[in-house]
């Protein structure tokens, strides 16, 4: 029998779920004005603050009054807060919001005394490869978790090692991050009930005292606690009430023989709810929209601003963090906490996009107003087509773009628009009212370029960039009037604009730099052609010399790849019910699968040279709704028309496919198939710095059906097929590995349903959410296609999706028009194989001053040699929570050796 027990009192804090966030932020104040005052009452007594500073911050923001209070506890060691911001969703965020959630929770947890040294992530729905890494680059040593461990590990603590061998020991949780609340529920007999859970658990222990958790979701615990845990503790047993971070540093061995690497998504010892995932997908959309503008806006600042805007960056990155709770970003919770989050998520990519568009609006003053900026968010040169509104060329005409070192390229012309923007007939006494349309010289959103007056017409011509001469609205005003009087009666009065057009325009961009052009028309025939050969489209095919698709009879893709592969079949859309809830799909017993289109519909939209589309419509009969008993599909159906979008770019080596309709059904599941040509036994997702490689089923155990299905967030790869992703996203290899299949849709009723066919045990209330149907809603997704026989490091997968994800950032110029354009400008580069730069951002250090930091990460098993260049003359190595490792001459860049999935990252100055 165990004779030794630790009690560690805690609350686990949902900020939002089945109720949202205010609502649980009032019992929030409560429990923790209960944690306060039991504390001051009892020495003996000790609080875990749930390993996150939201509930913290939440409380002081109520509660300001407390903040010494709080103070006093956590350096009295008697309140452990930190290190995380808030307790994530891990796989539903980039590897750079997980790194930014440590960082501010710990420098938060400082100012308040300190963090707790502990990883606690007791409650995610699994966790990432890295994790480990990102801990230990911290400086934290130890992790305690719950979920996703595999059944291999036997005790009570292992060793969790990350790919690149970053290893911190990890308490394992293996009951529950309440175990210790069974014990306590006959307070007399504490005794007997912690001697009962120690025979059961006492080869899980060895020669450690036993952990007991006492708390659970949003209740403080009971005063009496340390009371109680006295009156049992005797000469027999000896009971102590400690911190989570006194347990793993005072009571417990360091050395653990048991080893897991890499991610742990394990069903045996606790549900990992893999349906979370796929469910609201506007949520995750929202997220990865938010994370690419807040990057975006970083690098602009870091860049090309003479002005620090710190304060809103970090405003945008506490509004992302805060959305990663895994109760926030899965969607498992009611309709109007989804609101909030997509709401907060929108706010945190306003912030952003303001800090971007400032940035680049600095930079875009020395463009002239007839030309356009060009920002590389990337630091790798890149040719990028830039789709930007122009004068419309006359009859015979050619436009030209023209860039800064005086080269021409060609232009591809998509649309027109229409010039007529009113023709109007009216007395002449309401003239007046007409011109209280015009803002000093804008009006209907484009600039009057010059006007005529003649009796009874007035003719406006605007333009985008006016060519004419001063414009002064009193004098108009004058004229009118005289006008007017002297020829009473009707009026025409007619705005013009200049023809206008949409172009695609190939731009050389430096590493992470400025370009500028301006487009014009031109009677020159030595444009130089792009260095690609051009995209070109036929009613059923397209091509651009990488990369060939042919669209098949029932709309599905041939696509060939720039080495020969082909990849068949690909965009077979399968419809099929879904009976779960927002954290588990389940088929129901009787499924219908709805996988062959009514009719289907090709039409030719462009055809090159520099981008060439075609639009596939598919009319599927999808039922609207499963059966009352639920356990089939209804028979009403809905026709229900797909349409995809696909598109190949002169020099992309992959194909653009993005799919939308309008849903019309409840309780259903919509993937999109990419047949393989040969079964896989084995896929590989990349996400939060790692590529990780899972087979064709997950350890099952604990009550829960292990379906195989993995998240994946910039790309997956599966046999010959590699798919790069807009945002993070559910997959699957179907039918024996010869299919990659992708969720476009979940589409579910209820939080959690007490009776679910591959889940033993409800996840939560029965709480409807209709909400979370998407029904009448416009449903968008968008990927890109890469055929290759050698694999995502074949297919340079890491540098593709970057490219596919982050296009480049368009300003017009402020400056004259006429003037001249700008020299290119090229910001940081980096350069080596395999190589994701993770953030590039501004960052001052009160010793050092100001400087540039830059995270690297080497996304292979071999490792890379990564170049650094820019302009700067020295380099820090900093860990993760910024604090200097070493310092180097830089004057001729920077060159690193990363070894295989290694984090780095380094402050030039």
């Amino acid at each position: 029998m165990q004779n030794s027990a630790v009690f560690v009192p805690h609350f686990h804090w949902d900020r939002e779920w089945y109720e949202p966030f205010q609502v649980f932020r009032h019992r929030l104040v409560a429990a923790l004005d209960t944690v306060l005052e039991t504390a001051e009452a009892n020495p003996d007594f000790r609080f875990t603050v749930d390993g996150q500073m939201a509930a913290i911050e939440d409380y002081l923001e109520m509660r300001p009054e407390n903040r010494d209070r709080v103070v006093a506890l956590v350096a009295g060691g008697r309140l452990a807060i930190g290190p995380w911001l808030i307790l994530l969703d891990e796989f539903l965020c980039s590897g750079e919001t997980i790194v930014r959630n440590l960082q501010m929770g710990w420098a938060s947890a400082a100012a308040l005394g300190g963090s707790m040294p502990i990883g606690y992530l007791p409650d995610m729905f699994g966790h990432v490869a890295q994790m480990p890494q990102i801990l230990a680059r911290a400086g934290i040593a130890h992790a305690a978790l719950w979920r996703g461990v595999p059944g291999s590990v036997d005790g009570h603590a292992f060793r969790w090692r990350a790919p690149d061998g970053s290893e911190v020991r990890t308490e394992f949780l293996f009951d529950g991050y309440d175990n210790g609340l069974d014990i306590l529920l006959v307070p007399d007999r504490i005794g007997r009930a912690l001697d009962d859970y120690a025979r059961m658990t006492a080869e899980r222990w060895g020669d450690d005292p036993l952990l007991a958790m006492a708390g659970t979701d949003h209740n403080a615990p009971d005063p009496r606690l340390a009371a109680w845990l006295r009156q049992a503790s005797g000469d027999e047993r000896a009971i102590t009430i400690a911190t989570l971070d006194e347990y793993i540093r005072e009571h417990v061995r360091d050395e653990v023989s048991a080893v897991v690497t890499g991610e742990l998504r394990s069903h045996v010892r606790g549900n990992i709810l893999p349906g979370v995932l796929s469910v609201r997908l506007a949520l995750k959309q929202r997220m990865a929209v938010a994370e690419r503008t807040v990057d975006h806006a970083e690098r602009m600042n870091a860049l090309w601003s003479q002005r620090d805007d710190s304060p809103f960056l970090s405003l945008a990155w506490h509004k992302i963090i805060e959305s990663s709770a895994h109760d926030s970003v899965v969607g498992s919770g009611t309709d109007e906490t989804a609101e909030q989050v997509e709401a907060r998520l929108a706010e945190a990519a306003h912030t952003a996009r303001a800090v971007r568009d400032t940035a680049l609006a600095e930079p875009a003053a020395r463009v002239p107003s007839d030309g356009y900026l060009v920002a590389n968010p990337l630091p790798f040169p890149r040719t990028a087509l830039v789709e930007v509104d122009v004068a419309a060329p006359t009859e015979g005409a050619v436009l030209t773009a023209t860039a800064a070192d005086g080269s021409t390229h060609p232009v591809q012309l998509v649309s027109k628009a229409p010039t007529v923007l009113s023709d109007e007939r009216m007395d002449a006494s309401q003239l007046e009212r007409v011109l209280r349309r015009i803002h000093r010289r804008e009006l209907f959103g484009r600039l009057i370029d010059h006007y005529e007056l003649t009796p009874g017409s007035l003719v406006f011509h605007l333009a985008e960039v006016p060519a004419g001469g001063p414009f002064d609205l009193l004098i108009l005003r004058q004229e009118v009037a005289a006008a007017a009087a002297a020829h009473p009666g009707e009026w025409t009065v007619l705005t013009l604009e200049e023809a206008r057009a949409t172009a695609l325009v190939p731009v050389d961009v430096p590493a992470s730099g400025l370009a500028s052009f301006r487009v014009g028309a031109s009677d020159r025939t030595d444009a130089r052609p792009t260095a690609f050969a051009p995209a070109t489209a036929t009613a059923r095919t397209l091509s651009n010399g990488l990369v060939e698709v042919v669209v098949a009879a029932d709309g599905t893709l041939d696509v060939t790849g720039a080495d020969g592969t082909v990849l068949r079949g690909v965009g077979r859309l399968v419809d099929g019910g879904d009976r779960g809830d927002s954290y588990n799909y389940a088929p129901p017993a009787h499924d219908v699968l709805v996988s062959r289109p009514v009719t289907t519909a090709v039409e030719l939209l462009e055809n090159g040279p520099l981008r060439s589309r075609v639009r596939v419509t598919r009319v599927y009969e999808w039922p609207t709704a499963l059966s009352s008993e639920r356990d089939l599909r209804g028979d009403r159906t809905a026709p229900t028309p797909v349409e995809m979008l696909v598109e190949v770019r002169a020099g992309e080596p992959f194909v653009r496919v993005s799919t939308a309709f309008l849903n019309q059904s409840a309780d259903h599941r919509l993937r999109f198939h990419v047949p393989l040509p040969e079964p896989a036994a084995v896929s590989a997702s990349a996400g939060q710095f790692a590529v990780t490689e899972r087979g064709l089923t997950a350890e099952g155990g604990w009550g829960e059906y292990p379906i195989p299905t993995f998240p994946a967030s910039s790309f997956v790869s599966a046999g010959a097929a590699n798919v790069l992703l807009d945002h993070a996203t559910e997959y699957e290899l179907v039918g024996d590995g010869s299919e990659l299949a992708i969720t476009l849709l979940r589409a579910i009723g209820s939080i959690s349903v007490n009776i679910h066919p591959l889940r033993d045990e409800p996840a939560a209330t029965e709480i409807p959410a209709p909400g979370a149907q998407d029904l009448g809603v416009r449903i968008e997704n968008r990927f890109a296609v890469v055929p290759s026989a050698t694999g995502w490091q074949g297919a340079n997968a890491v540098a593709l999706a970057e490219d596919f994800r982050n296009d480049v950032l368009v300003a017009r110029g402020t400056a004259p028009a006429g003037d001249q354009l700008p020299p290119d400008a090229t910001g940081v580069g980096v350069d080596g194989a395999d190589i994701l730069v993770s953030s590039i951002r501004r960052v001052t250090d009160d010793a050092l001053g100001a400087g540039t930091e830059v995270r690297l990460v080497a996304m292979s098993d071999t490792g890379s040699t990564a170049r650094v260049t820019g302009a700067f003359t020295r380099a820090t190595t900093v860990d993760l929570l910024g604090r200097p490792l070493s310092s180097t001459p830089a004057a001729d860049g920077l060159e690193l050796t990363l070894g295989p999935w290694e984090i780095r990252t380094v402050v030039i100055r």
